[in-house]
């Protein structure tokens, strides 16, 4: 019997130590989580920092590329309107420009003719004509 007693005394023991070692670990893992905690946040603000540079110089990249491409295509545009200009202008047809100054040459001929015209003058009272004598009076 007393075996049995040094066994259930050994095993209690032991489920103690292991308590106690979970404990333990426990206690461990939050101060370690804490410091890991710290450690992490400070390397993700020194990456964070390097990286924000590099970022902002790619952002700087971007809008120069952006406003290069802006540029190239106001200049096809620009070259492709002078294409298409010259090739009106051997085809004989006239450009907006001269269209408008056309019209506006016509509008001023036509206010200096009106002008020009007589105004009309009241129509004269028409007469009735007598009436003729029948040959029978």
């Amino acid at each position: 019997m007393k075996k049995n007693r040094d066994m259930q005394k050994e095993l209690r023991e032991s489920a103690h130590k292991v308590w106690l070692a979970g404990l333990g670990a426990l206690a461990v893992a939050g101060e370690e989580g804490k410091t890991l905690f710290r450690t992490l946040v400070e390397r993700g603000e020194e990456f964070e920092e390097k990286n924000k540079s590099k970022v902002d110089k790619m952002k700087g990249k971007v809008a120069d590329a952006k406003t290069n491409a802006g540029i190239l295509i106001a200049q096809l545009g620009s070259a492709f309107d002078e294409q298409v200009t010259g090739a009106l202008h051997r085809l004989g047809v006239p450009t907006r420009n001269e269209i408008s100054h056309l019209t506006k040459r016509v509008e001023d001929l036509t206010k200096s003719i009106e002008k020009m015209k007589p105004k009309a003058a009241p129509a004269a009272k028409a007469k009735k004509p007598a009436p003729k004598a029948s040959p029978a009076e």
